[in-house]
């Protein structure tokens, strides 16, 4: 893959407030391999579209499989497709597997495709895609690697929330989405069959 090689990118792994939805006493990487591996048995009916767009997009299907966990746990968390509701609004903001964000004061894209489908995991790799070129241009002396996590990160808050390497996970849900993410594709390219 073009785009940097997902085991050569550095990650501390999940926070511990992250790895408490799991009821798990440790954080870190451990911790988010834990989480990707409960999450494997509901991947794996997706496996097949996840390679299928990975091959698509040039990007890593282990890296797909990473976010789906994090995002909608394989698809466990979500309602008829839909997920992070918002009391405020009275509306979900995010769908599909990939929780895509549809709340016109966030990301404001409108859902594609069935929340399971093919159609879908191409659109939210190529919101992946549209970071990780944002983040090329505006870091332009990061390494490869460097580039995909803070693209990663800009999955989750958007690339105008991503200022120094140091801190990529700064303003991201649990300040840990990036390294956690990074942490569970870790897992699925060498125990998850991705």
């Amino acid at each position: 893959m073009g785009n940097g090689n997902i085991m050569d990118v550095e990650t501390t792994g999940a926070s511990e407030k992250t790895a408490r939805q799991d009821q798990l006493d440790y954080g870190g990487v451990r911790a988010s391999h834990t989480m990707a591996k409960t999450d494997s048995g509901r991947m794996e009916k997706y496996k097949s579209i996840i390679n299928v767009v990975g091959r698509k997009y040039d990007i890593e299907p282990a890296l797909i499989a990473a976010i789906i966990s994090r995002e909608s746990r394989a698809g466990n968390v979500l309602h008829d497709g839909w997920g992070d509701y918002d009391r405020n609004r009275g509306a979900y903001n995010a769908w599909g597997l990939m929780q895509v964000d549809v709340n016109p004061s966030g990301g404001g894209h409108t859902a594609k495709g069935a929340w399971n489908s093919e159609e879908h995991l191409c659109q939210g790799t190529e919101i992946l895609v549209y970071f990780l070129n944002r983040i090329r241009n505006k870091f332009p002396s990061w390494t490869s690697e460097q580039q995909l996590k803070g693209a990663i990160a800009s999955y989750n808050t958007g690339d105008g929330r991503v200022n120094s390497y140091e801190n990529v996970d700064e303003r991201t849900t649990g300040k840990d989405y990036s390294n956690d993410v990074v942490a569970r594709a870790q897992w699925y390219k060498t125990k998850g069959g991705f």
